[in-house]
């Protein structure tokens, strides 16, 4: 479904993600994880394309992504939820939420509907809350438009990043269900997390980048019954700098 293969990138003349080697099969959900710095929002930028120096192959269905711009990547469709939620404040949920169809240029209006009630469905708060202002909503409420956005445009490959960053535990496992669910559905998701006890036990693999590099490959429950769990990142780091 979604392979990288040798894939670097960086900005300006600096390199943050460097040989990159990862997969995703068909309906898997699959963690990439790492300290802060260790250039997981860096590679999921190469991988949707809004970030202009990359290289290396990212192949979805044997499509070469490497080299096309955003907006086409999104109509393949690869579609990320961007750390930090990026809400348009003044605007509506229900406008928010419009803004993800805008790039799929051709769709019909009952299409367009039936996303929203697809999204309004999985997240019954924005159905209640669809005329309010984005920017009075709460972080949880933020997140939840700002996967819904994402759905809008109907993606086969869903890239998460830091999903649960800031969210009170409630909310968190509110949005779990919600990702339960999609899962449930067929939706292939790569998971951006910081804190291993939250993507284990939601994924299947994992993948941990130290510096850039994939230092790391293993099951996820194999991953979360490791002794040294606690200091993964720290070890691992060690080792690279040792290697």
């Amino acid at each position: 479904m979604l392979e990288l293969i040798g894939v670097s990138g960086g900005h300006g003349h600096g390199t943050v993600v460097d040989g990159v080697n990862l997969r995703v099969a068909q309906g898997e959900t699959v963690a990439l994880l790492g300290p802060n710095g260790a250039g997981k929002s860096t590679l999921l930028a190469a991988l949707s394309g809004t970030l202009a120096q990359r290289s290396g192959r990212v192949l979805m269905d044997g499509t070469d992504l490497v080299g096309l711009p955003s907006h086409r990547i999104v109509r393949l469709g690869l579609v990320q939820v961007p750390e930090g939620r990026r809400m348009f404040a003044p605007l509506s949920v229900h406008d928010n939420l419009h803004l993800g169809t805008v790039g799929m240029a051709g769709r019909h209006a009952a299409a367009v509907a039936r996303q929203f009630e697809f999204v309004y469905q999985l997240f019954p708060r924005l159905a209640e809350r669809r005329r309010q202002l984005a920017g009075t909503l709460s972080g949880g409420e933020q997140q939840m438009v700002a996967i819904g956005r994402a759905l809008m445009s109907a993606p086969r490959v869903l890239l998460l990043d830091e999903p649960f960053l800031g969210l009170a535990p409630l909310v968190v496992e509110e949005i779990r269900r919600a990702l339960d669910a999609l899962r449930a559905q067929g939706l292939t998701m790569l998971l951006v997390e910081q804190k291993l006890d939250i993507a284990l036990g939601f994924t299947s693999r994992a993948y941990v980048l130290i510096k850039g590099r994939v230092a790391l490959h293993e099951a996820s429950d194999a991953l979360a019954r490791r002794p040294d769990l606690g200091q993964l990142y720290f070890e691992l780091s060690r080792t690279e700098a040792t290697a």
